[in-house]
């Protein structure tokens, strides 16, 4: 069957195309040769559409096993092809852990029934628990991981984290570094200054990230390797990170795509939707964060999907559970961006950036999206089983019209 995709405009690192016209037959996205408009099963009006390379999330969380009604294999799928994402890394920090050739397997057999790649971070210490290093080689030569971390917590053991970085490069594995001192940050629960101080709340303080990530710094100039910094969110530490890189140490980076749309201030009204982890900032954290996205800095926009059931998160604020669901939020979050930063550098952050950190061959594929497209989120058109989100119930701008990924083209219905 082919479908005829008349006047879309491809958006890369160079700009936005002038319309063309478009068309899907046997697993193949090609353009119309010499405006050729007759011999098509279908025909899409996808005036005002815009066609990019299928969309790369480096960081989003998931249920199962163990926390099935959190998050399924399935359900995540569902929200990754909606949200217009064909490949995700999949943090470990399910029940059990993933650590281990067994658990690998176990997560990509159920999962390559679905269209979109996930692509395993492979715990590496026991439980993530920062002391016993897992089969780090044995997940690597037997299952294929060449990502690893400790997806959610901080590794924050110093003989750990250089042993990490020194087996990893037996195979030019990469570490996800999601930097923070645990123990600087013991008992917080928001963005430390003014506001929480105003709110008698427990605040994360900056220098519990700064100091890790120079630390983390220093044993990587000692021990060598690569590592990726995970959903950074201060100035200090953007400031690092540069000059890291132009030191030419192998360091990339990333900030959770939200951190950009909201601040400390939002939290006035104790809404536990926006209990994240790293916190909300402000707005010089947020002014640095826009500045390392321009210069190169900042690698990759992330959802930093943390999907929590009702029981877990809907509770006095001190005591819910850090995090939001960020896929299908995704696109109308890119759209309040964007006259910012522009389309390019947007979608440069969530294909070529992160495939460029990314030690896999990734399938080609595409994401079609109207950015003026209006839909509701609610219960209806979520796909995932959780709704932590301040956007729930709202209506938002931009919307993902269809997929191409394993050579399908996937409608998506919301």
């Amino acid at each position: 069957m082919s479908i005829l995709f008349r006047g879309l405009r491809i958006v890369n690192s160079d700009g936005l195309s002038q319309p063309k016209d478009y068309v899907f037959e046997k697993g193949e996205f090609t353009l119309v040769a010499n405006n050729n408009s007759s011999g098509f099963n279908k025909e899409v009006n996808a005036n005002g559409w815009l066609l990019s390379a299928g969309w790369i999330d480096l960081r989003c969380s998931m249920g199962e096993p163990g926390h099935e009604y959190k998050e399924s294999i399935e359900s995540l799928a569902d929200s990754l092809i909606a949200s217009g994402f064909s490949a995700a890394v999949i943090l470990p920090n399910t029940d059990p852990v993933i650590q281990s050739k067994g658990d690998v397997d176990f997560v990509l057999n159920r999962a390559k029934r679905y269209t979109p790649e996930f692509l395993i971070q492979g715990a590496v210490t026991k439980n993530t628990d920062g002391e016993n290093l897992t089969e780090i080689l044995d997940m690597h030569h037997q299952s294929g991981v060449s990502v690893f971390g400790e997806g959610i917590k901080p590794l924050s053991n110093g003989d750990r984290y250089m042993k990490i970085l020194q087996y990893l490069q037996k195979f030019n594995g990469v570490l996800f570094d999601h930097a923070y001192d645990p123990l600087l940050a013991i008992f917080g629960h928001m963005h430390e200054g003014e506001n929480s101080t105003m709110l008698g709340i427990k605040g994360l303080p900056n220098l519990a990230e700064d100091v890790a990530i120079q630390r983390n710094l220093e044993i990587l100039r000692y021990a060598g390797g690569r590592v990726h910094f995970q959903t950074i969110n201060t100035a200090k530490g953007v400031d690092l990170i540069r000059h890291a890189k132009a030191e030419g140490l192998n360091v990339t980076a990333d900030v959770s795509i939200y951190q950009l749309l909201f601040s400390d201030g939002d939290l006035m009204n104790f809404d536990p939707n926006l209990k994240v982890l790293p916190p909300f900032r402000g707005d010089s954290d947020r002014n640095a964060l826009l500045e390392g996205l321009k210069d190169g800095t900042i690698d990759a926009l992330v959802s930093n999907h943390q999907p929590e059931d009702r029981d877990s998160k809907f509770m006095e604020f001190d005591l819910a559970n850090f995090g939001m669901v960020g896929l299908q939020t995704f696109l109308p979050a890119l759209v309040l961006l964007e006259k910012e930063m522009g389309w390019d550098l947007l979608i440069e952050k969530i294909t070529s950036g992160p495939e460029s950190i990314l030690p896999h061959n990734l399938t080609k594929s595409w994401t079609i999206f109207d950015p003026e497209a209006v839909w509701t989120f609610n219960e209806k058109s979520n796909k995932s089983l959780s709704s932590n989100s301040p956007w729930y119930g709202n209506q938002l701008k931009g919307q993902v019209k269809y997929v191409i990924q394993k050579e399908q083209l996937i409608e998506v219905n919301v």
